[in-house]
């Protein structure tokens, strides 16, 4: 595989990860997972041969980059995630308090 391919499923892989930043950032939680499986599949297309390519200096560079670029991607997305899972964690707990109170006075 040439190194353009490789810096180009990078590329696409940069791509996508910007996609679904952009659907957390939305609280688009249904596009989120869409995207998720696509990068999945992206991911498991692309690891045979990423891990025969030999990249020349200035691709190795640009694939670094694009890396770093995903990786600040990522984390963005499991921010707003995490943020998102804790605000439903405490809906949760609240519904539950709630339905415990009604379950013990509720005859009242």
């Amino acid at each position: 595989m040439s190194s353009n391919q490789v810096i180009s499923n990078y590329e696409s892989l940069s791509v996508l990860t910007e996609q679904m930043r952009e659907a957390a950032a939305r609280a688009d939680w249904e596009q989120l997972i869409d995207l998720e499986q696509q990068c999945s599949r992206h991911v498991a297309a692309m690891k045979p041969v990423d891990a025969v390519a030999v990249l020349d200096e200035p691709s190795r560079q640009a694939k670094i980059q694009l890396i770093k670029k995903i990786l600040a991607n990522d984390a963005d997305i499991r921010s707003r995630t995490m943020e998102w899972m804790g605000q439903l964690q405490r809906v949760i707990q609240s519904n539950r308090q709630e339905q415990r109170l009604q379950h013990t006075y509720g005859g009242v």
